[in-house]
């Protein structure tokens, strides 16, 4: 079953037991892959989405943060339940340690001695990463082990 219809089966299942919020959390994520598919002019494949959905997972994490650095603590709380939701469909997230090893073996692979390698190394780990790590957390792990060659 792709994605696509994932989400459909999802949507029916929270209509049935009136489960609001995560409706409105599975409607927001089809409702920004019809605008993708708009945007680009055709429909798009399980990767698309995977891509579409990870950029509603980081704006997410991202207001939440906003929200608890200011104090609004049940804003924050709604984009962490929206962060679950969003999860359910979305590849499992790497974990530090595979992150890492992924990481080393693709330096090694390319052959990267230095910072100047960095681009090439970028690109063929957030190649392998799409929707289960964020990208900011690639860059920064990049650099850590670029920078200890």
């Amino acid at each position: 079953m792709d994605l696509q219809q994932r989400l459909n089966e999802a949507m029916k299942e929270a209509m049935k037991a009136k489960q609001t919020e995560r409706l409105g959390v599975i409607r927001l994520i089809r409702t920004a892959i019809k605008n993708a598919e708009i945007d680009q002019r055709k429909e798009m494949d399980d990767a698309a989405i995977i891509a579409v959905m990870s950029t509603l997972l980081k704006q997410r994490r991202e207001s939440a943060q906003i929200y608890r650095d200011n104090e609004r603590l049940d804003l924050a709380e709604k984009e962490e339940r929206e962060i679950e939701v969003l999860q359910e469909f979305l590849p499992q997230a790497l974990t530090e340690e595979e992150l890492k090893q992924l990481v080393e073996a693709t330096i090694a692979e390319v052959g990267a001695t230095s910072m100047k390698e960095m681009g090439a190394v970028m690109k063929k780990v957030t190649a392998q990463t799409v929707g289960r790590a964020d990208g900011r957390q690639v860059s920064e792990l990049v650099k850590a082990c670029l920078m200890n060659r």
